[in-house]
């Protein structure tokens, strides 16, 4: 028995997220079905990083056993029965012991927000039309990374043992049209993101001081947290793994 790793990226906007679901069209399941095909055997695949309903990723990662063959010219083959949303980059044979989510030492995510009315920008952005304060914004962001604990910013009805989080990187930047979100950690919790982005937006517009910002970090309560914006904005950028 070998086993795979598969590099895939893919547009969210058709998809109830990335892991599979009962009655719910996802990720893992277009390619799990692809394969099938293809190989005319069932696999089941596990994720690296589990993405919500209308998520983006340029780069994520599942891993397969798989007792045979692989097609010749397997990638090429998987792509033509891919939906046109869902593109496989690459597999590679790893280690039998080689894990995508437990492997994997970091994350690397983007929120895209923009200003202005732009229908190019739609399914690929947040709108959101007001005048914020982007300095406060970038202060808050860079002072995640001196936190760990991120259990304010969990939805509810995960299954994790732990909250706690290690970010590298965090800040706002100006990309074209839109502000960007880009942060980076060894690992994320469910809608953390999303949490993070909602919150800052509310501390942008004024509606919340730095000062309650940092407490409802403290406070370790996701009720305190915004985690009102779409999935449609955030893009898993990349994962990376040790040697």
């Amino acid at each position: 028995m070998s086993r795979y790793f598969l590099k895939l990226s893919y547009k969210g906007t058709n998809y109830s997220g990335f892991q599979s679901q009962e009655n719910a069209n996802t990720v893992q399941s277009e390619v799990e079905k692809a394969f099938q095909i293809l190989q005319k055997s069932a696999v089941v695949m596990v994720t690296s990083s589990r993405t919500d309903a209308g998520v983006h990723a340029l780069e994520n990662y599942f891993h397969f056993d798989y007792d045979g063959q692989l097609h010749a010219q397997f990638v090429y083959k998987l792509n033509a029965i891919l939906p046109k949303d869902i593109v496989v980059k690459e597999v590679r044979e790893v280690l039998p012991r080689a894990h995508s989510r437990f492997d994997a030492i970091s994350r690397e995510y983007r929120y895209y927000v923009y200003q202005h009315k732009d229908p190019f920008l739609e399914d690929r952005a947040y709108y959101f039309p007001y005048k914020i304060d982007v300095e406060l914004m970038n202060q808050a962001a860079k002072e995640l990374m001196n936190y760990d604990d991120f259990t304010s910013f969990s939805k509810r009805n995960t299954q994790v043992k732990t909250f706690v989080c290690r970010l590298t990187e965090s800040e706002w930047n100006r990309e074209g049209d839109c502000w960007v979100y880009h942060v980076k950690g060894n690992r994320f919790l469910r809608g953390m993101v999303r949490g993070l982005v909602g919150t800052m937006l509310k501390l942008g517009r004024g509606r919340i001081t730095l000062n309650e910002f940092h407490e409802i970090i403290r406070a370790k309560d996701c009720r305190r947290a915004s985690f009102a914006v779409p999935g449609h904005g955030l893009f898993l950028v990349r994962v990376e793994f040790g040697e």
